[in-house]
């Protein structure tokens, strides 16, 4: 593998570095930054701002007013917009939005993508993605799926609840998974504002970097025309995989920036803070933190490198996104917990940018499925080749 960036991604990386530190980390104490992620209105005004610059959803192609650009050249921007929890946001890439375009770029129709990936993808609208449910129903295991989706004549009826649906307050359409009749997953789209879909309550999480935060929603016969399923019916697993793969991804490389950010503080605190006759850096304790830090960025940058370059090759990636999000969620989570550490009392305040960092990053180890679920698969692939010779 090369690792040598082009020319181009070298200024792409530079301008949006540029981008995120004058426009906007100075927004990071702005009041319209809430529990439940910035408000509409900062968020389009971010979204002005981005445009302006040439940056708005990098990743879609040039049609649908983005840059094009491949997963090797996502990993890059990416970081550099996560550097600050607005920057994702600000560049239309944040999830689910980012995952929910990539998926409808694949599968949707003509039609659908007028409609709604458009809009979307010009950041004028966004969208929400309706998969877990309360138990029994499906959380980690997409088999238990208990939303259904009944079919009435040239429309579906969905009746269910699903949870943890992540910018649903404010959401202009959702995809939903349901089970048909026969039991098979489906995919539909729906706006919704339409009758039969209610945002039951929010729910409070430590992230807040998300807009519109995390809420429970209800579908009560939710009529649903045949053609807004999204996809063929019944391959709603198999489509669930186009997009979970690369957004699980795209978590890493957006969580990358937001590690870095942390060290960064820490670093220049254990720089500059004097104690014992010399600087907190120069103390072992906190000189030792400073390098494993580093020693985990290097990892988690190399193992999103390489699945960004797996999935490029056209391939699925499912164990290899398994892998990389393992090794980055925990890396990550590893080099803000220290970085909180070195920076003492003020790593547990919002006097730094850490504090609200280490909140939403605890959550990348869950989000996209747990590390738990993700070993189990690695497991489960690795002995695969053993058990079918028995």
């Amino acid at each position: 593998m090369d690792f040598t960036l082009s020319p181009e991604l070298l200024d792409l990386q530079q301008r949006t570095r540029a981008f995120i530190a004058e426009h906007i980390i100075p927004l990071e104490k702005d009041p319209r930054c809430t529990a439940h992620g910035p408000t509409e209105d900062l968020r389009k005004e971010m979204i002005s701002l981005a445009r302006k610059a040439g940056l708005l959803s990098s990743h879609m192609p040039s049609e649908l007013g983005g840059l094009g650009l491949n997963h090797r050249a996502k990993a890059i921007l990416f970081e550099e917009a996560g550097y600050s929890p607005l920057g994702p946001v600000a560049l239309n890439i944040a999830a689910p939005d980012e995952g929910n375009m990539h998926m409808m770029e694949v599968i949707a129709t003509a039609a659908q993508k007028e409609r709604w990936l458009k809009p979307l993808a010009l950041g004028e609208i966004r969208s929400c993605f309706c998969m877990t449910e309360p138990s029994p129903g499906s959380g980690s295991d997409p088999g238990m799926l208990a939303t259904t989706a009944v079919r009435d004549g040239d429309d579906y009826l969905i009746t269910g609840e699903k949870w943890f649906i992540t910018g649903a307050e404010g959401a202009s359409f959702a995809i939903i998974m349901a089970k048909l009749e026969d039991g098979r997953a489906t995919m539909f789209l729906a706006d919704m504002d339409r009758p039969g879909i209610q945002i039951v309550r929010a729910m409070d999480a430590l992230d807040s970097c998300f807009p519109g935060g995390h809420a429970v929603v209800r579908f009560d016969k939710l009529r649903v025309p045949a053609s807004d399923v999204l996809g063929e019916p019944g391959e709603g697993l198999k489509y669930a995989q186009v997009r979970l793969s690369p957004a699980r991804l795209t978590h890493c490389m957006r969580w990358l920036g937001g590690a870095r950010r942390a060290h960064d503080v820490a670093t220049r605190y254990a720089a500059q803070r004097q104690a014992f006759g010399k600087s907190l850096g120069e103390h072992e304790g906190v000189g030792f933190k400073l390098a494993d830090n580093e020693m985990d960025l290097h990892i988690t940058r190399l193992a999103v490198w390489h699945c960004a370059w797996f999935l490029d090759q056209d391939n699925l990636g499912r164990h290899a996104s398994s892998i990389a999000k393992v090794i980055s969620s925990e890396a990550i989570w590893r080099v803000v917990d220290r970085s909180v550490q070195i920076l003492g009392g003020q790593g547990v305040t919002h006097e730094t940018i850490v504090a609200r960092i280490f909140a939403d990053v605890r959550a990348f180890r869950i989000y996209d499925g747990p590390s738990e679920v993700h070993r189990w698969s690695i497991a489960k692939n690795i002995l695969r080749p053993h058990t079918q010779a028995r």
